[in-house]
């Protein structure tokens, strides 16, 4: 559902715009504690003149001699025997000192040498470019080997620690999900499994072939392009026609609609709508003219998928423009995501009755009433978001033909449907996706089998996951961390002069207030409540698009059936097997699934310094999430109202001004576009956030606990560990295609940027590491919200 979620007294001052561009930012000059060593040439080992680097490691820092290769025999005979004698004689004035003074106490650093330290140093040191200069480019001192050696796989269009950790995890669902099903089985994790199975079937997928999609489409009145001249109108109008994609089959076209607590009174579900998602990532693909090759591509598929369903290939080309141009339309019609992050301003709550006034080219009771097994008046209230685009959508469709409308329609359908056939649709979609996201092959179908029954079945698959894969004391490490990071929250919000004392109080009590899920739901340890909840889903065991079109129906009706019943605020809206993390600002909740609970994040073998850097300064994130520039409109309860005063709100949003200006002089090198600082606001806001108070927990459990010992090798402190941890959660890189269309439609900045943008506010870093002001990682202004 396209749901709304989720010190600098000016804008910060930069000499240079700042580029991910990792020739701009290395410095080759600065080794930062490790030994570069030129490899020897090869004459050096055979040639009698040749000149060799020999570094040694003293106990007070390097040295570097040159040695000659060869010298003659007489003189290698004197040089020894004066050696000799040198040495004899300063271990006779090492005896003779030696036993007048007491024995120098070791003040060295304690080391860590288990077995888990030493993986842990590894795996840290192998990601790292030691040749980087920490103070000009971190990231690239963090990431930069990692970098290098993960190669962008053909049927990806990036690669990054997030995306290797989810890997690791499918994996590890792919063994649970093909055990054969047994006793310990519940009738939750038998449909589960079946439901895998059958994905994975491609005997009985083949046999059957498209003819569930064209089932579909028949019962939906035919999809025009593939029906010719002949096609005419079904009987039933177009809101009919959107309410059965919408109630059957879970697809929300030119309109989304859901049932959801309303943001003004979060205890009671209310029928919300909003704009549609697009089939392209984001709206400027339509408008932009260097999209248009991505136009072209996306016409090209969209024929392509009509000829494989029985469409002649010339006029359904002709006739498929007409559609391209329709959805350009409604693209136009949208709201830019960075208009959108003011909840405030583009809440509408209002009657059926006043809405049918404003958009009249909809029968809007007709329409909600296809679907919802309620009784409905034209007094129903409603909350549409955006309203400006309903008005929009209502004149685009009057002036639109009924064909035009049914094949876009339609065809958002078959968009959802068909990526789970194979063979030439999957052909047909590789294809479309080397233009728009420079994917060059498919994945493995086990990989996509395995995130469709996850995404899907999440509980279940989520019960099979925790049985053997979960240590279940990370729950409680997890949540004493939550407590430390809200006290350090809290402590920085009194801290703060730029909010009034009674906003600041109230602030508080909404940290306080926030509830933490973390791991599971104790739904998935109950048997019982666990088959209840996939009880109306029916799962058959060789027809696996009939499966598909069930779970829809069932996704449909899990959601639609919460109109007149309460909001539920203790129920889970996550499957626990994921690799990510969520604020949710109607229930004022924090969650952190089983999945992020891993390394890098986390792992109970981690030096504290590690796991603040990975899981804390996610527990961070999320917290100060509650008061972004959306969160913040929230109070405790989850109900969206004015709780800051005008002086506190114009101070925030000078300080989120800064955040703002900063980010958007970053600029992704490879498409030559910079990062879009309005859209990306909230995150940056809590990543910077979540970095300074998961820092300032940490150091406090430091002085309670005592300094940790080293990790081997790595010749960094505790406080540096944190910040480079923090950093290789990040590492990656990413197709030009990507980089456009993150940098297009994403709220998050691309991984560099979220390393480069807080470290360099973070004057706890500038610190760590020792960096001078003004070098590109501590600049002399930085921008603080939180």
């Amino acid at each position: 559902m396209n749901k709304l979620n989720s010190d600098c007294n000016g804008p910060m001052q930069m000499g240079d715009i700042s580029v991910i561009d990792n020739k701009s930012w290395k410095n080759n000059e600065v080794n930062n504690g490790y030994l570069k060593q030129r490899a020897a040439a090869e004459e050096s080992l055979l040639g009698s003149g040749a000149v060799s680097t020999v570094v040694q490691v003293a106990g007070g820092g390097t040295k570097t001699m040159v040695v000659p290769g060869t010298k003659p025999a007489k003189e290698k005979c004197l040089v020894a025997t004066v050696l000799a004698l040198i040495i004899f004689c300063g271990v006779l004035v090492l005896i003779i000192v030696g036993s007048k003074q007491t024995p120098c106490l070791d003040t060295r650093r304690p080391v860590c040498l288990t077995e888990e330290c030493v993986r842990t140093a590894s795996s840290l040191l192998s990601a790292m470019d030691y040749a980087a200069d920490p103070c000009v480019d971190f990231f690239q001192y963090a990431c930069g080997t990692w970098n290098k050696k993960h190669l962008i796989p053909e049927d990806r269009s990036s690669i990054s620690t997030f995306e290797v950790m989810a890997d690791q995890l499918q994996v590890i669902l792919k063994g649970v999900l093909e055990e054969p099903i047994n006793l310990e089985d519940n009738e939750a994790t038998r449909k589960a499994k079946t439901f895998y199975n059958t994905c994975m079937d491609i005997f009985q997928i083949r046999k059957i072939g498209d003819m569930p999609i064209r089932d579909v489409l028949d019962i939906l009145g035919g999809w025009p392009v593939t029906k010719g001249p002949n096609w005419t109108p079904p009987d039933f109008s177009v809101e009919i026609l959107l309410g059965r994609i919408r109630g059957i089959y879970n697809e929300g076209v030119l309109v989304e609609q859901w049932v959801g607590p309303d943001d003004k009174n979060s205890s009671v579900n209310i029928i919300q709508m909003d704009q549609m998602q697009l089939a392209l990532p984001s709206r400027d693909y339509y408008l932009k003219k260097s999209s248009e090759g991505d136009m072209t591509a996306y016409h090209k598929y969209m024929t392509n998928i009509a000829v494989l369903l029985g469409a002649n290939k010339t006029s359904a080309s002709e006739e498929l423009e007409q559609v391209v141009e329709f959805e350009r339309r409604l693209a136009n019609a949208s709201l830019p995501e960075q208009d959108r992050h003011d909840t405030s301003v583009i809440y509408k709550k209002l009657t059926l009755q006043e809405l049918q006034k404003i958009v009249p080219q909809i029968n809007w009771l007709e329409y909600l009433k296809s679907f919802l097994d309620v009784e409905l008046t034209d007094q129903e209230p409603v909350v549409a978001y955006g309203l400006s685009y309903f008005q929009e959508m209502g004149k685009i469709l009057a002036e639109t033909d009924r064909r035009i409308i049914h094949n876009y329609v339609l065809w958002r359908l078959i968009m959802t449907l068909s990526p789970h056939m194979i063979d030439d649709y999957q052909k047909e979609r590789v294809e479309f996706r080397k233009i728009l996201q420079g994917v060059l092959s498919e994945r493995h179908r086990w990989s996509q089998c395995v995130e469709w029954t996850n995404k899907k079945l999440g509980m279940a698959v989520g019960a099979l996951f925790i049985r053997d894969n979960f240590n279940h004391e990370s729950k409680e490490t997890a949540l004493n961390m939550i407590h430390t990071i809200r006290e350090a929250f809290n402590e920085l919000l009194a801290d703060n002069h730029w909010m009034d004392d009674e906003t600041r109080a109230v602030a508080k009590e909404k940290a306080d207030a926030m509830n933490e899920r973390i791991g599971y739901p104790a739904l998935i340890t109950n048997k019982e409540e666990l088959v209840k909840e996939y009880a109306s889903l029916n799962i058959t065991k060789h027809e696996f698009m009939t499966n598909v079109l069930n779970i829809l129906k069932y996704d449909a009706q899990q959601n639609l059936q919460k109109l007149r019943q309460p909001v539920d605020k203790n129920k889970w809206s996550t499957e626990p097997a994921v690799v990510n993390a969520f604020y949710n600002p109607n229930k004022n909740d924090i969650v952190f699934p089983a999945g992020i609970l891993q390394p890098l994040f986390y792992s109970q073998h981690f030096p504290k310094s590690l796991n603040y850097g990975g899981i804390g300064v996610v527990i961070g994130h999320e917290i100060t999430h509650g008061f972004d520039d959306k969160g913040r409109q929230f109070d405790k309860d989850g109900n969206m109202m004015q709780w800051w005063n005008n002086a506190t709100i114009k101070a925030f949003r000078e300080r989120t001004q800064c955040i703002i200006n900063q980010y958007s002089r970053y600029k992704i090198d490879e498409v030559g576009l910079y990062v879009n600082g309005r859209m990306t606001q909230g995150e940056n806001i809590a990543d910077n956030g979540g970095l300074k108070q998961s820092f300032r927990a940490y150091r406090k459990w430091v002085n309670q606990h005592g300094p940790e010992p080293d990790l081997p090798g790595l010749n960094l402190t505790h406080d540096q560990l944190f910040f480079l941890n923090y950093a290789q959660i990040w590492c990656g890189s990413m197709r030009p295609e990507d980089a456009l269309t993150k940098v297009r439609s994403s709220v998050h900045s691309p991984g560099p940027i979220r390393v480069l943008g807080p470290l360099s506010n973070s004057r706890d870093f500038a610190n760590a590491f020792e960096c001078p002001e003004g070098s590109p990682m501590n600049p002399k202004n930085k921008c603080s919200v939180w």
